[in-house]
């Protein structure tokens, strides 16, 4: 049974209210996709709790715009390994540390779409590219520092096709976005064990919450998903940007996460294992939380991109 934390906050809790009275005065995060949905949000709280943001965005200047100033921007287009390795080099090239990492940029049930070296995008952008960037990044990290991994309940729709990830096959985009959150979950889950004493790595589902990470699923379709009411109102059980941010910061910041290293996380606590297939009440499947599985992924994803072997 997982003990849960009882941390004071829950399913509403907003970004800014876990961080109230957290002071991350002289501390750096880097958050990629900070500048739109639940990065926006996530940005937000960490700079209104003195940290220092770097948001690296594959649109840089649409992200200036909407950060107005912030944050600092750079340019990162995360299915492009040598964008990787540009971005990666000017910061290490500053010399600055590194206290928070959260990996919260992503596509979502996008056409069938490759990348690099004939890479499905989905896989390639929410997980090989993060693989690539923490690994570059590791040299920066301080002490005590944070990696958050965003991941969905979406991964109740698929473990690792190890078979054929890149779904050269036959595509199915909700299976592979299903696919890439269970990655962003056994990505942390494994990098926690490699991370210095007093480092740590987790997973977080941020909850529903209708951003423009829903762009590639149509209107129809959203509304007899039930994303959409009739009335404009918020749908029972979603969230806004505000709380869905909530878990990403807590992950990134809680004294009370200091002993569950490599955990999945859901309403700012420890997620419980799912009883069922409702991804709306969420909690964690047993295949995002498999640790052979999550060696066998690191494995691979070191193969694919030369990085974390």
């Amino acid at each position: 049974m997982i003990q849960q934390q009882n941390s004071g906050f829950g399913h509403e809790s907003t970004a800014g209210e876990v961080l109230a009275g957290v002071d991350l005065s002289g501390k750096l995060a880097v958050v990629t996709g900070g500048y739109s949905g639940l990065g926006l949000e996530t940005t937000r709280a960490l700079t209104n709790a003195g940290a220092h943001v770097v948001v690296p965005a594959r649109r840089p200047e649409t992200a200036a715009e909407a950060l107005g100033g912030i944050a600092d921007v750079d340019r990162l287009d995360l299915g492009d390994l040598n964008s990787v390795d540009d971005f990666t080099e000017r910061f290490l090239a500053t010399g600055r540390g590194i206290d928070i990492i959260i990996n919260n940029a992503g596509i979502m049930a996008c056409p069938e779409t490759r990348v690099g070296p004939g890479w499905e995008a989905q896989f390639a952008t929410n997980h090989l590219g993060h693989h690539a960037l923490v690994n570059r990044l590791l040299p920066a990290l301080n002490d005590n520092a944070r990696v958050v991994a965003v991941a969905s309940s979406g991964h109740f729709l698929s473990g690792i096709r190890w078979d054929d990830p890149h779904f050269t096959t036959g595509y199915d985009k909700w299976e592979a976005y299903g696919q890439a959150k269970t990655a962003n979950a056994l990505f942390a889950l494994h990098l926690d064990r490699l991370l210095p004493t007093g480092s740590h790595a987790y997973a977080v589902h941020p909850g529903s919450i209708l951003t423009p990470l829903q762009r590639h699923v149509p209107h129809d379709t959203q509304s007899e998903l039930g994303w959409i009411t009739p009335d404009g109102s918020l749908p029972t059980g979603f969230k806004t940007p505000e709380q869905g941010a909530a878990t990403a910061v807590w992950a990134a910041t809680s004294p009370y996460l200091d002993d569950h290293g490599g955990a999945y996380c859901q309403d700012c606590d420890l997620a419980r294992p799912a009883e069922d297939d409702d991804m709306l009440t969420g909690g964690v499947k047993p295949w995002a939380r498999d640790r052979a599985s999550a060696a066998r992924l690191w494995a691979l994803s070191a193969a694919l991109t030369g990085l974390g072997a």
